[in-house]
């Protein structure tokens, strides 16, 4: 088990056939954010709005859930299961980067870091071309 993971929000751009999670989502920003977490070694999963915590390679159909167009109450309890689901599955992180805008983190970030989590939010306040110009800069 890994103290260190990497988490990558989900895009609404998918695939018409399920697949790996990994390769349902065809967004240029989830492409690159998936490079990214792939070159760092770390172990890294996905944070899926229908599926919670989401690893890399579970099969899933095409879905078009978001955080989005979810109201506070629904994104508060969509972190509290993502935050249980983190726990179960990674007893032992201390330290997680998050690649995700700020509905994945809102609530999700202050959760993990009651957990003891150290967050990192390397895109913090970057606009998406800002992004994807640092997911260049950075794979």
């Amino acid at each position: 088990m890994s103290e260190r993971v990497l988490f990558v929000s989900c895009v609404g751009k998918k695939r018409a056939r399920a697949c790996p999670a990994k390769d349902i989502y065809e967004s240029a920003w989830f492409l690159k954010a998936r490079v990214f977490a792939e070159r760092t070694g770390l172990p890294w999963y996905i944070l899926s709005a229908e599926h919670g915590l989401l690893h890399p390679d579970t099969v899933i159909a095409p879905y078009e859930k978001t955080l989005n167009t979810m109201g506070v109450r629904d994104r508060r309890a969509w972190a509290e299961r993502v935050a249980a689901e983190i726990a179960a599955e990674l007893p032992v992180l201390k330290h997680a980067t998050i690649l995700a805008g700020d509905r994945y983190r809102d609530f999700l970030t202050p959760m993990l870091q009651a957990q003891g989590v150290q967050v990192d939010v390397p895109m913090q306040g970057l606009r998406i071309g800002e992004q994807l110009r640092w997911l260049d800069r950075h794979h």
